[in-house]
């Protein structure tokens, strides 16, 4: 069975700088997987409709699972944008440890961040917040916080809870 991290958050909520904290902390090597991936490598068609999101998504999802059937530990960050998308994604993943990490910001901050981007719409993220409404989190952070806290802490509460698994 593998493992694996789920960071789940808004846009602009820091989960990438995050993650990328976390696989340093982390005591074992992890594969580092987000839908980001696949669209800033050019992945998703060009022509953008609601169908055609739907379909990568349901993929996305897929892909997640069939990574850690085939033993991959992973470090998944994404935005669970809808109750089905979390209820598929606990579907999927039901053979699976996965330890749920909610990546939580003031609105505030979200909105500086998203200016400071550039690349983002002012409001994306604070529209994404009701992501956290369709999941329920192993420990929740606040990435205003230093990173390497962050990262620590998630590693330790990671370890520990996956100790509890095993026993």
């Amino acid at each position: 069975m593998s493992d694996i991290i789920f960071l789940n958050g808004t846009s602009s909520a820091g989960k990438t700088t995050i993650a990328h904290a976390l696989r340093a902390a982390l005591p074992q090597p992890f594969c580092y997987y987000a839908s980001d991936q696949l669209a800033e490598a050019g992945f998703r068609p060009r022509a953008r409709n609601p169908r055609e999101r739907e379909r990568f998504f349901d993929g996305f999802h897929r892909s997640i699972a069939a990574f850690a059937d085939a033993g991959n530990q992973l470090l998944v960050e994404h935005i669970v944008e809808a109750q089905s998308w979390a209820d598929t994604l606990q579907q999927l993943l039901a053979g699976h440890a996965v330890f749920w990490v909610g990546v939580h910001a003031p609105v505030e901050e979200l909105k500086r961040r998203e200016l400071a981007r550039g690349n983002r719409d002012v409001g994306e993220a604070e529209f994404h917040l009701r992501t956290h409404g369709f999941c329920r989190y192993d420990m929740t952070v606040d990435s205003t916080e230093p990173t390497a806290k962050i990262a620590a802490d998630i590693a330790a509460r990671w370890s520990e809870w996956r100790a509890q698994r095993v026993l």
